[in-house]
């Protein structure tokens, strides 16, 4: 691996409010439930997940037993290696074609180390390659780096508040409120806080032609 584990991986928020708690506890179980699922579907040993995905035996076994939310960087790492789109690793998949997801039940991973903040607000549904989340980051803040999709794979941004630096690959790009971007998504991508309030923006990864 190219960076440590203290790195890339981070455990779950502390002081958070009795809800907030509950509710990050409640969404580490399921991701503990769908990463050791999609691992056995698979037929991965722990020790042939680390492989593929570069994450640690050990970090991914406390991940299946709800010991430690991992960051995005490391979800999206195992998304990778497990051929599934990163909010299929946060919901359990549902048959219904018609579905309102309650503000309250939409899936969130909140990274402890950078504040990073990532919201799932479509469905999960099987057999679809489309996620559609929305993206919280502080000030100063940033996703940290993610490992390059499959070739196909593809994702839209659209900056809602603030000011976003997207790396991909070698190119940087700067987005104004307002602003949206496209790139194909098989190279590295991060992305950056560079203004002063909080920036949000919505991300879609469309993995549908490869699926």
């Amino acid at each position: 691996m190219s960076s440590s584990e203290a790195d890339i991986d981070s455990s779950p928020v502390s002081g958070q409010p009795d809800g907030a708690a509950v509710a990050e506890r409640a969404q580490a179980q399921v991701l503990a439930g769908e990463v050791r699922r999609h691992r056995k579907d698979r037929g991965l040993s722990l020790e042939s997940l680390s492989a593929l995905s570069g994450v640690s035996r050990s970090m991914i076994s406390k991940i299946e037993r709800a010991e430690a939310v991992p960051s995005t960087t490391v979800l999206s790492r195992l998304a990778e290696a497990l051929g599934v789109t990163f909010s299929r690793l946060m919901a359990a998949p549902t048959e219904r074609e018609i579905l309102v997801i309650p503000a309250d039940q939409q899936p969130i991973l909140r990274d402890g180390q950078s504040g990073f903040l990532r919201r799932c607000i479509s469905p999960v549904l099987p057999g679809r390659g489309i996620d559609w989340v929305l993206n919280t980051v502080p000030p100063g803040g940033g996703s940290g780096r993610f490992v390059g999709h499959k070739r196909g794979v593809s994702e839209y941004i659209y900056v809602l508040d603030g000011r976003l630096k997207a790396h991909v690959g070698d190119r940087t790009v700067i987005l104004e409120k307002g602003d949206s971007l496209y790139f194909e998504a098989d190279a590295e991508h991060a992305f950056e806080n560079v203004g002063e309030g909080e920036c949000q923006y919505f991300l879609v990864i469309d993995a549908s032609r490869i699926r």
